[in-house]
């Protein structure tokens, strides 16, 4: 039985919420929606499966983000229904709630403790150094040490963002495509790296002048609203873009991209790259969404946890192109407008860089 629990942050009081089990997935196309499904190992019910717990603690931007704590969500569903554990899921209102929940989550007995973010990087070490004999898991970020019982969950999500910069190049009407970022943190940056990287190639490869406006990748500045929470903002940033002609606009910023969204679908012609589950399947802006460069958190944490139960490592997890944990979403609306010649031309760069031929670098990278 999954329990969700919302905690104030100056309480330990919680409202518990009952939830059913979502069916069993059979494919995971995009790590976005609870249809998806998993790789997960095959059913341990009946083996002492039901004595163990798993819990997750969301950040500040909860588990309907339509972004990656839902996507963490959705994994915690897939093994409470595959593996026949029982879940327990902490949402986080504040920073303030991160070292409470950690820490009442502990209390409780959780077998293994997931993070959602790398917000949590503090309270989850903590709690990982007082309590060496339970397992913890942190998604999109390293412990603060490395620590026997603590095990990054990683994306390389610049290779699939340079893919979406490559097909933002070649798509743009206005010659100038926009990223911004929640906070300016390693998980958010690397998308923006990999994104000016492909326009930079498609520059290359065509001889254009494509400009992204919100980062410099050399020096690592750009724009940013602050948190993952206040929408307004992500509009604001996004008018602004579109002022200056932007008319394809990548926001990494959670809930806030919900605000850039609403700016593109006021502005004729502007479309929106998602971030971490398929847009197009999560939010209701599906007709502007022009692809998703998303991260499979969902079979990572399911494996995570089927893991943790037999044989725990400390060993990260790194998503890649060449294991599936990161990918371009299809272009649903959009496939038809999207040209064959550029479909071949992304397609061959996705097989470059998984060979290693091509390698796409970024400094924020796992």
């Amino acid at each position: 039985m999954r329990r969700v629990m919302k905690f104030a942050a100056l309480t330990a009081a919680a409202t518990l919420a009952l939830s059913a089990c979502g069916d069993a997935p059979e494919e995971e196309d995009s790590g976005n929606n609870a249809d998806a499904g998993s790789d997960g190992g095959e059913s341990t019910e009946g083996s002492g499966a039901g004595d163990f717990t798993a819990c997750m603690v969301s950040d500040s931007g909860g588990f309907d983000d339509q972004s990656f704590n839902q996507s963490g969500r959705i994994g915690m569903e897939n093994a409470e229904a595959d593996l026949g554990v029982e879940t327990v899921l902490v949402e986080s209102q504040s920073d303030a709630d991160y070292v409470t929940n950690v820490n009442g989550l502990v209390q409780q007995g959780c077998g293994l403790t997931i993070g959602v973010g790398f917000l949590l990087q503090e309270s989850m070490t903590a709690a990982a150094q007082e309590n060496p004999d339970t397992h913890f898991a942190l998604i999109d970020s390293t412990f603060s040490e490395e620590l026997d019982n603590g095990k990054p969950i990683l994306f390389n999500t610049a290779e699939a963002s340079f893919l979406a910069g490559y097909l933002s190049a070649g798509m743009t009407e206005t010659g100038t495509v926009a990223t911004f970022g929640g906070l300016q943190i390693p998980s958010v940056s690397i998308f923006m790296d990999g994104y000016v990287d492909g326009v930079n190639k498609y520059n290359e490869d065509n001889g254009t002048d494509v400009k992204v406006l919100g980062w410099d990748k050399e020096a690592q500045n750009g724009s940013f609203s602050g948190d993952f929470e206040n929408q307004s903002q992500g509009q604001t940033l996004t008018e602004q873009f579109i002022a200056q002609g932007a008319d394809i606009v990548m926001p990494v910023a959670g809930p806030v991209g919900l605000g850039a969204a609403a700016a593109a679908q006021g502005s004729d012609g502007v479309k929106i790259v998602w971030v971490d589950s398929d847009g197009y399947e999560t939010t209701e802006y599906g007709d502007i969404m022009l692809t998703s460069v998303v991260k499979q958190i969902a079979p990572a944490v399911e494996d995570t946890i089927a893991a943790s139960m037999e044989d725990f490592t400390n060993e990260p997890y790194v998503g890649t192109l060449e294991n599936e944990g990161v990918g371009l979403a299809p272009f649903h609306d959009f496939d038809g407008d999207v040209p064959q010649e550029l479909k071949d031309q992304i397609a061959d760069y996705q097989e470059q860089i998984i060979s290693g031929e091509l390698v796409i670098e970024s400094p924020n990278a796992p």
